[in-house]
């Protein structure tokens, strides 16, 4: 959530901001006026409970009727504050929702725009490939391979889910290998940093994280990543969601924490299962792997002190270029435009991936700078030089397995029907090829 104080003094320029995301501005009026009332009632139930102190020691010195009058006083001015307390109560709950309800505003480098059509592309890397016969999409060479099994799942699961087997399973893990060892290597950031031109970035490693799938109902509200509910699997009788990425319970794990300014930046790569229900898809890629219920991946979590937050993101661009581009896949570089932009983000970046199949770039990596809005919600803090502030939060994709998946598929597939394996991966696999 946005800071208070800032809406205060700049409502005209925060109600253009979150215009820019399609955020109604009547928002920051209702915020104000609800934020006025609630400082008003406690303003007023301090001076009753001051009177009320005040009188409490008075009566001890009284006698007769002056003490029956101090003690009658004391018991209706205690009666107005129990009186007060529940429009306090309800007046907190409307500011606590109507402040949720403001997004972050926009970096003033984000573009623009009502939907993915003002994404703007920034740089290419890469040609895509020209082949010598016609390319098949992945879901034709999955099945012809006999390593996606999309009509055994349907059979048990439904639609939208899949079997991955034999080598391209294999493969999977070999692209959390090789992403892990990266991911860890200090060496290797530092040589990313260099060649990405980003000067005076701490190059501390990630730490390997397998985090829980499921999480509580609060903690994911306060990630801002509840919504939209339609998409999320939720299990009432346990009153917990499945997660839809791994940041969702990397991102809450420090919260209620106050960290230490020496302890930062913490990063972290979660691996794990995703699930989400494609619930405004319906009709879309309904062929093989590229939009399912349930997919893997494998997900970077960044906390920075919040003057490091925009380096931070564009040294975590430049380590997804590098995990994209060293498989030899062609892709671009995109900045999202606002009205694409999740609800926290204050500035997302996105990598598309040439797909020969489709002859198209898709996503396959994303980018969110959230700056402190998640971070005042969870309330994580750092401590430096004797005070404190909420950390500033990063949070991007390592590997979309599954969309990378068919990446190297679409782009390594032979005339043949086989795949070839890309260089780097081959010491993971231990093979160079998947064919019949």
């Amino acid at each position: 959530m946005l800071d208070i104080k800032l809406i205060r003094e700049n409502p005209e320029e925060i109600k253009g901001k979150i215009a820019r995301k399609g955020a109604e501005p009547a928002l920051v009026d209702d915020i104000l006026d609800l934020d006025k009332r609630r400082r008003d009632l406690t303003v007023k139930i301090e001076d009753l409970q001051s009177k009320l102190n005040k009188l409490s020691k008075d009566v001890v010195a009284l006698h007769g009727q002056q003490k029956i009058d101090v003690i009658n006083e004391a018991s209706s001015i205690s009666e107005k504050i129990k009186q007060l307390k529940p429009e306090v109560e309800k007046t907190n709950v409307e500011y606590k929702k109507t402040l949720y309800m403001i997004p972050n505003i926009p970096s003033d480098d984000t573009p623009d725009g009502p939907d993915e059509s003002g994404n703007v592309p920034v740089k290419k890397v890469g040609e895509p490939r020209k082949f010598d016969f016609t390319p098949k999409e992945h879901w034709q060479l999955g099945e012809e391979l006999d390593v996606i099994d999309i009509a055994r799942a349907t059979k048990v699961s439904g639609s939208r889910f899949n079997y991955l087997k034999g080598k391209l399973a294999l493969l999977e893990f070999a692209l959390i290998q090789y992403a892990y060892s990266v991911l860890t290597d200090e060496e290797k950031l530092k040589e990313i940093a260099g060649k990405a031109g980003i000067k005076d970035v701490n190059i501390k490693p990630f730490v390997p994280i397998v985090p829980p799938v499921f999480i509580k109902p609060e903690p994911f509200e306060k990630m801002a990543r509840i919504e939209p509910r339609e998409e999320r699997y939720y299990l009432p009788n346990d009153d917990l969601f499945l997660i839809g990425s791994a940041e969702h319970t990397l991102g809450s794990m420090h919260m209620d924490e106050t960290i230490s300014e020496k302890e930062f930046p913490i990063r972290y790569a979660g691996f794990s299962p995703a699930f989400r229900r494609e619930a405004g898809s319906y009709g879309k890629d309904m062929k093989g792997i590229m939009r399912v219920h349930q997919f893997d991946k494998l997900e970077l979590e960044s906390f920075t002190i919040p003057e490091d937050s925009v380096k931070e993101q564009d040294f975590i661009v430049a380590i997804q270029e590098y995990l994209i581009g060293s498989l030899g896949l062609p892709y671009q570089v995109v900045k999202i435009c606002t009205g694409d932009m999740g609800t926290p983000d204050f500035r997302q970046i996105d990598i598309e991936t040439w797909m020969p199949g489709q002859n198209c770039y898709r996503e396959t990596n994303t980018s969110d700078l959230n700056t402190d809005y998640q971070s005042r919600r969870l309330n994580t803090r750092v401590k430096k030089e004797g005070k404190t502030e909420f950390v500033h939060m990063n949070d991007a994709t390592a590997y979309a397995i599954g969309r990378t998946l068919i990446a190297i598929m679409e782009n390594y597939q032979q005339k043949d029907g086989s795949i070839e394996i890309p260089e780097v991966l081959k010491k993971y696999t231990g093979f160079d090829v998947i064919k019949k």
